[in-house]
């Protein structure tokens, strides 16, 4: 079984509690005006990975110290059938290792439609950050990026990890990584509105040009 996939990373510490590895899915049928990862929006085989090599980077990368996995995107719901995939290679490798780790998993779709299509993929995920990004509705909630989106604890590990963060406001600060990798610089967490263009400027001051940009056209 093959996923398109954006990029995935090690260590992520912006996007869930803990050191993380992120996996961001390609292609978003949802398209939310305003959304910062417009580089993620459109399908691309190419970007194909088989969902086994992307389980074995995960075990490789982090050495068996991961307090989670955020898969994010795009749209990973999209990709129903890969998605459950790579949640069983995830939960096998959970099981097999003796680890603990928790999976979070973001989504452009209100949980209540997810219950009703995918309601074997929701079994899998610990935790859900779900509905639509609204540019409007500005937040200092945790790892959201807009105030109406909810974290929805799936599972007994998801409740015991998330459920202090499901109305907390501003008592978990929003973090911001960057990551360079030799091509390119991009960042991981959730920007403030006005951030990303604020880093553009601050780069363009000190003579560093940015040829492209994930969050316009």
């Amino acid at each position: 079984m093959k996923l398109q996939l954006n990029k995935a990373h090690y260590p992520v510490t912006a996007l869930g509690p803990g050191r993380r590895i992120g996996i961001w899915t390609q292609g978003c049928s949802i398209r939310c005006p305003g959304c910062v990862s417009l580089d993620t929006w459109k399908p691309d085989r190419s970007k194909s990975i088989e969902v086994g090599a992307l389980i074995a980077w995960c075990k490789r990368v982090c050495g068996g110290a991961v307090d989670g996995v955020t898969i994010s995107g795009g749209e990973p719901f999209d990709q129903p059938k890969a998605l459950g995939a790579l949640l069983d290679g995830l939960i096998l490798w959970r099981k097999t290792s003796g680890q603990s780790f928790d999976i979070l998993c973001y989504s452009g779709y209100r949980v209540e439609r997810l219950r009703k299509e995918h309601p074997r993929l929701l079994d899998r995920i610990d935790a859900l950050m779900c509905d639509p990004y609204v540019e409007s509705l500005a937040t200092e909630r945790p790892w959201r990026g807009s105030d109406n989106q909810r974290l929805v604890p799936l599972t007994t590990l998801g409740h015991s990890r998330y459920d202090a963060y499901i109305d907390a406001a501003g008592e978990e600060p929003k973090r911001f990584q960057v990551v360079a990798d030799g091509k390119r610089i991009w960042f991981v967490g959730i920007p403030h509105r006005g951030d990303l263009d604020r880093i553009e400027q601050a780069c363009a001051e000190r003579g560093v040009s940015l040829a492209a940009t994930s969050w316009r056209a």
